[in-house]
């Protein structure tokens, strides 16, 4: 873990989910001083005992910290913790007088087109947004060893780098504000399209008498194998769609895909298929199921066809 800078100071974090929370936790193993904020109590208590601070609303964070991190599962709840009363915003006037805070990071997983339009409306304020997502999920969260793709101005990237490097084992400044969630986008891209890949090798393998978990150890020694695989074979070997990653996240990225694909008038055909697929399985009732349940889907012959054309999400 990287050493605090002396000119760190206190840091702000708000967001203290199943990956917030240990966040924030390793923020202060590495010596921040970390002034916390959640919505609700118990989290924002199992923080304190682990030795951050304890913010009485979102606007003290700001007030205190000059970079203030956030995990929260999309952008519309960033931008109610901005303009809430006692938002992050609440205490200072236009220019910013009020308030310490100049640099906000957003670590959940984003549009990019969207992320790149608050940092237009935060600059004439004197905020900075650095977009970075992470990958690694509870696991990395609780070990410092996510892979953090972040996006922003070199400065702006530098300057909350320390933080980043106490959190991840991986850190990428990828370019200008949205190219962080661009990233990642691509990442849930590849997630998706493999899980479906997978899935369908299920599906036909068993169809011509093949017995799933097999099939899965054979794709697994050869170069069919990859992280997706190992980490999702027994869901799909055995069938269990008990969450380890609810489907409903991966619908949402993914139509943050297709609102970057449109943005950059690129057509992706897999990603279309694969988010019309993953659309079905919410529509279905699935979302909060493993994201593997797509399998359900495919055995059950309830998916789009090939020539839908399915529709971005906006959850």
């Amino acid at each position: 873990m990287s050493s605090p800078s002396p000119l760190s100071g206190t840091v702000g974090f708000v967001g203290l989910g199943a990956m917030g929370l240990p966040m924030a936790v390793n923020l202060a193993k590495a010596g921040f001083d970390v002034l916390a904020w959640n919505r609700s109590r118990p989290p924002l208590d199992a923080a304190v005992a682990a030795g951050c601070r304890a913010a009485a609303r979102p606007a003290q964070v700001a007030g205190a910290a000059r970079v203030v991190l956030t995990m929260l599962p999309d952008l519309p709840q960033v931008r109610a913790l901005l303009d809430d009363p006692a938002g992050l915003l609440a205490d200072a006037d236009s220019a910013g007088a009020g308030r310490a805070m100049d640099t906000l990071v957003v670590m959940g997983t984003v549009s990019p087109v969207a992320v790149r339009a608050l940092a237009e409306e935060l600059g004439p304020r004197g905020i900075e947004v650095v977009d970075a997502p992470v990958s690694g999920g509870v696991t990395g969260a609780r070990d410092a060893a996510l892979s953090i793709m972040a996006g922003g101005t070199e400065d702006a990237v530098a300057r909350v780098r320390p933080y980043l490097a106490a959190l991840g084992s991986t850190v990428r400044r990828m370019g200008g504000t949205g190219s962080g969630s661009l990233a990642k986008a691509c990442n849930q891209l590849v997630v998706a399209g493999t899980l479906v890949a997978l899935a369908e090798a299920v599906v036909l393998g068993e169809r011509g008498g093949l017995e799933p978990a097999t099939l899965l150890d054979v794709l697994a020694g050869g170069l069919a194998s990859s992280e997706v695989l190992a980490q999702k074979h027994h869901h799909l070997a055995d069938s269990d769609f008990t969450p380890s990653g609810p489907a409903r996240y991966l619908h949402k990225d993914l139509g943050f895909v297709l609102d970057s694909a449109t943005d950059a008038h690129v057509t992706l055909p897999l990603s279309a298929t694969v988010a019309g697929l993953y659309a079905a399985v919410d529509a279905d009732g699935l979302g909060d199921l493993d994201n593997s349940v797509v399998l359900r889907l495919l055995r059950e012959g309830r998916h789009p066809s090939p020539d839908s054309h399915p529709t971005t999400t906006k959850d």
